[in-house]
């Protein structure tokens, strides 16, 4: 069960953040020699390779449309290492263990991130960056909070993620329901006086 916690709280935070993740994990196994992380994240490789990806992402993450497109680049990548994470803390289990951890770690990320995704989405319909860079900095914090918090308190912390990953699903939506209903107001609309451009006089 606590495996099964971290495995979702870590892939809460994958979805949103995951080379900030490995980060994390990694480097309190280097401090503290944590027996519920796995060693492999804690390899100087692993934390050098997740650092410079955390780097780019820090900044890019900030900037209107590029981040938008980041997170098109990233749908990929933060389902598959929520999930390697997930089957990584399985460690020496079964071979169904370490499937159900693999797919909750995996599908949780896969949610965080379309929920990260669909809002940022609607954030950039406004013109200011302000917005986008307080939006990368609250998630930088909540994802370092989830995971730190996780990895004492690992069934604390999947609640937190599971109010988080339900709020952000909600966000999801009404921002669906309002792109659907823009569209269709601007496929009513009627047409311009005259036939529109290029209508003969």
């Amino acid at each position: 069960m606590e495996s099964l916690a971290l495995a979702f709280s870590s892939g809460w935070a994958s979805g949103v953040n995951a080379y900030l993740v490995v980060l994390v994990l990694g480097v309190a196994d280097r401090v503290g020699d944590l027996e519920q992380v796995p060693d492999p994240l804690g390899r100087w490789d692993v934390l050098a390779v997740a650092g410079v990806l955390f780097l780019v992402e820090l900044v890019a993450d900030k900037i209107p449309y590029v981040d938008s497109t980041w997170d098109a680049v990233s749908t990929a990548v933060r389902p598959t290492v929520g999930a390697v994470v997930g089957v990584l803390l399985a460690g020496d289990a079964q071979t169904l263990d370490q499937a159900v951890l693999g797919t909750v770690g995996g599908g949780t990320a896969l949610l965080s991130h379309l929920a990260k995704a669909g809002g940022r989405l609607a954030i950039n319909t406004s013109p200011e960056p302000v917005s986008n860079v307080l939006a990368s900095v609250t998630e930088d914090v909540a994802v370092l909070a989830v995971v730190w918090f996780a990895i004492e308190h690992p069934r604390a912390a999947a609640a937190v993620a599971a109010v988080l990953l339900v709020g952000g699903l909600v966000v999801l939506y009404l921002v669906a329901r309002l792109v659907r209903r823009g569209w269709r107001r601007w496929r009513s609309r009627p047409a311009p006086p005259g036939g529109g451009v290029g209508a003969a006089p």
